[in-house]
């Protein structure tokens, strides 16, 4: 327990915003959107308050470009939105990919496709997170299932942004965005910010290489050096260490692999999942973000009536821990996939289950939130019947 706790109330778009700030986010470009305007709302009232910049753009396009370049200047960004607006956004994010520029992008997902249902939860965007823009590339994807966690991996988000030189998906649903919950916040010396390495002294005239594969260590991308204190190419093209356009096979080969490599490799460093009650567990319930509380609560009582069932929580919903969840799996006889969409994460999960085991998939795309009882329903039915997948 901190010396001084503070203990604050705040909806879960409201952590997200305060813990970007916390992270030393200092430039935000939005669009408001339903379910995430008060993200924007807040960044607009908190960030000049610590001398930083909210603009709100013209649309969600100009929002993605507004903190791609805003971060290429040096500073930490952000943006956030949902929907239709996560859509137009793909162009932006494969943009950062590609130039490897440090960004967060939130999306509080709502139903769909298209207009959708604004004011309704959804988790249908869980592949467009993964595959929304073209062509190959490795993605960073976070999913918090409570208030608290939202302020943490918000920071967290920042964080993996600025180590992998990547942009960060931080995904949420309509019920964690507009719920309320308190939380001590964590004193300052127990949280980690990983902050921008100040550029190193250049001789005049002398060309920054933004890519060098030189400079790369385990093969983590250099620091980049803010625009302004020296001089270098950004480009969307395939490019040479030096950002400028080189369209060759080789270079191609060697810097697409190298993008998806630097967060391929490191899947043990960066994926998180968390599990519950699952040492004994014959059957394992595989929730997350909002569907996950009511999977924790199914679990509770399940296990009052004897049944031998645990929830494993993937927070890193891309990429997928792998080594993690396997281990998990393994002595598992029945596995049971809950999500607010038609079975996105479940097809991820049958290719990580071993031979003979029961998979079935409880789906939801009602704008309704998965409730326990609706959870316990199906584990019985499951026990009962087999595999419904």
């Amino acid at each position: 327990m901190p010396k001084n706790p503070r203990m604050v109330f705040w909806q879960g778009n409201e952590a997200c915003a305060y813990g970007a700030i916390k992270a030393g986010c200092r430039f935000y470009a939005g669009y408001p959107i339903t379910p995430s305007s008060e993200i924007a709302e807040t960044m607009a009232r908190e960030l000049p308050k610590v001398g930083g910049v909210f603009i709100q753009m013209e649309d969600e396009i100009a929002s993605a470009a507004a903190i791609i370049g805003a971060s290429l200047a040096g500073v930490k960004s952000m943006t956030a939105t949902s929907g239709p607006g996560f859509s137009l956004m793909q162009e932006a994010i494969g943009y950062a990919i590609m130039t490897e520029t440090p960004t967060v992008f939130v999306n509080v997902m709502r139903g769909g496709p298209s207009t959708g249902m604004p004011t309704k939860p959804s988790q249908g965007d869980i592949m467009q997170a993964r595959w929304g823009t073209h062509g190959d590339h490795a993605i960073i994807a976070l999913y918090p299932s409570t208030v608290e966690e939202v302020y943490k991996y918000t920071i967290k988000a920042f964080n993996l942004a600025e180590e992998y030189r990547t942009p960060v998906i931080l995904l949420m649903d309509e019920v964690l965005g507009h719920m309320y919950e308190n939380f001590i916040l964590p004193p300052d010396s127990e949280i980690e910010v990983v902050e921008r390495i100040s550029a190193r002294e250049l001789e005049e005239e002398e060309l920054f290489v933004p890519f060098s594969e030189s400079e790369y260590a385990e093969n983590l991308p250099p620091s980049l050096v803010e625009m302004g204190k020296t001089r270098f190419h950004v480009s969307g093209l395939v490019h040479d260490e030096s950002g400028f356009p080189m369209a060759t096979a080789e270079t191609a080969e060697k810097l697409i692999r190298r993008l998806v490599n630097k967060i391929k490799l490191h899947i043990d460093k960066i994926a998180e999942c968390e599990d519950f009650m699952t040492e004994d567990a014959e059957t394992i319930i595989i929730a997350y973000g909002s569907v996950a509380r009511s999977a924790k609560e199914a679990v509770l009582i399940a296990r009052k009536e004897g049944i031998k069932v645990g929830l494993l929580r993937p927070i890193t919903i891309w990429p997928i821990p792998i080594e993690k969840m396997r281990k998990r799996l393994a002595n598992a006889q029945n596995v049971l996939v809950a999500e607010m969409n038609l079975g996105q994460y479940a097809s991820e999960v049958v290719k990580l289950i071993k031979p003979g085991t029961k998979l079935r998939l409880l789906s939801k795309v009602s704008g309704e939130l998965i409730a326990p009882h609706e959870i316990l329903n199906e584990l019985n039915n499951m026990l009962l019947e087999g595999i419904d997948f």
